[in-house]
């Protein structure tokens, strides 16, 4: 049995998804991809007086550069009055997690999910005690949830005994579990093991979250969180919205001016995320 964590100061991430369950609701995670994919998320958090989770996983960041993501996002937020967080998703790198929280995330994520229940314990600890010294949330994952390229029929989920033991040997403030979602689209409907989850909840402290959501009919996302969700990831739909969105205007247009083209695809974005929001917005009329 792992020693017990004992934690110091709580980030004010983990304080605001305590407080979205407490009042019947959760808080989007939304990952974003280019300066146009942002806008669209922060036009509708902006819309929907909403706080927001911006997250980029390692490819985002290659793509647009640690720096000008961060500063990107800081000023897209700042410019717009919305109470948001930055958040590195799905990372198994412990370099990396160091890099960005010297970046300015407000919140990392540690996924060791396919290492063993010792070597993910040992490894989210030292980026648990990491984050600490930067005051930083730290999220984790404990089970199977199929990432892009991966079986769907493989099931793993997490046992509520489990992330108990986890959740207290760690100190982790937010723990994404494995009840029947995945990454990318499904090609039949999905099935939550809401019993499962309910189990989870009662067993641990933890913030918990939901990857995959992408598909997941929205009165199963609410059922999610009365049973204990408070964080929701956003993925594979944004992406899939901006650039079905693209493809339907290039397809048989001369138009050469991209300022002219992607306003549409950034409108699209800010449509999907707009439901998002209703869909998961807590009881309480301001946050």
């Amino acid at each position: 049995m792992q020693k017990k964590h004992s934690p110091t100061r709580v980030p004010a991430l983990h304080e605001h998804l305590q407080y979205c369950h407490s009042n019947g609701g959760a808080l989007l995670a939304i990952n974003f991809y280019n300066f146009e994919t942002l806008k669209g998320i922060i036009r509708s958090a902006t819309e929907a007086d909403s706080p927001v989770i911006l997250q980029l996983t390692r490819s985002s960041i290659e793509y647009i550069g640690l720096k000008p993501a961060v500063q990107m996002a800081r000023a897209m937020l700042q410019d717009n009055g919305i109470t948001g967080w930055l958040h590195l998703d799905h990372s198994d790198s412990y370099d990396l997690i160091h890099a960005c929280l010297d970046a300015g995330f407000d919140s990392v994520m540690i996924d060791a999910s396919e290492k063993s229940f010792e070597e993910n314990v040992a490894i989210t600890s030292k980026v648990v005690q990491l984050a600490e010294r930067y005051h930083a949330h730290v999220e984790a994952e404990l089970g199977y949830v199929a990432k892009l390229g991966q079986s769907k029929e493989i099931t793993g989920f997490t046992e509520p005994w489990q992330a108990a033991q986890f959740v207290e040997a760690t100190g982790v403030h937010a723990l994404a579990i494995a009840i029947g979602s995945a990454h990318g689209f499904y090609t039949a409907e999905p099935r939550l093991d809401m019993e499962r989850l309910s189990a989870i909840h009662e067993s641990t402290p933890a913030s918990l979250v939901l990857h995959g959501s992408s598909g997941i009919p929205h009165p199963m996302l609410q059922e999610a969180i009365r049973r204990g969700i408070s964080k929701i990831n956003l993925a594979t739909e944004i992406k899939d919205t901006f650039m079905r969105k693209l493809k339907s205007l290039l397809r048989d247009s001369p138009e050469i001016d991209l300022r002219k083209v992607f306003p549409h695809a950034i409108d699209a974005v800010s449509e999907l995320v707009k439901v998002k929001f209703e869909t998961v917005r807590p009881r309480a009329s301001t946050y």
